[in-house]
């Protein structure tokens, strides 16, 4: 089943969610002090591309430098990035078949404004919800 949503999803607006990330982390990663917001976006690239199966944790050890980031994150390329998971999930929710989609969408806005300080595990991972 998670093979047939991340399929789905990949189709109807994954790609281009995972395209805006991806635009967002080479932005990010042409000034040196900014690399780090980078690699944060390429991440969640990734989990844009191929978010069933998997989810986000809270990242043990993460406090104020976290925080400080997701603060400039937030001015530098969050506000936008949700923005694009919130119209992509109304235009998903449309349709019968795209409710489960836009749910999704919607789940991952606030990672998408906040994304430092947290990490991708398998859902089936045992020992992933047992590290936050």
């Amino acid at each position: 089943m998670r093979l047939l949503l991340n399929v789905i999803w990949l189709v109807f607006g994954g790609f281009w969610l995972a395209v805006g990330y991806a635009v967002a982390g080479l932005v990010l990663c042409i000034l040196i002090i900014t690399i780090p917001f980078g690699v944060a976006a390429f991440r969640m690239a990734n989990f844009a591309l191929w978010p069933f199966g998997r989810r986000l944790v809270n990242k043990p050890g993460s406090g104020a430098g976290s925080l400080l980031g997701n603060i400039l994150w937030v001015i530098l390329a969050g506000w936008w990035l949700a923005l694009a998971h919130i119209l992509t999930g109304i235009a998903q929710c449309l349709t019968i078949i795209g409710i489960p989609l836009g749910l999704a969408n919607f789940k991952l806005v606030p990672v998408s404004l906040f994304p430092l300080g947290k990490e991708i595990v398998d859902a089936d991972d045992p020992m992933a919800f047992a590290r936050r």
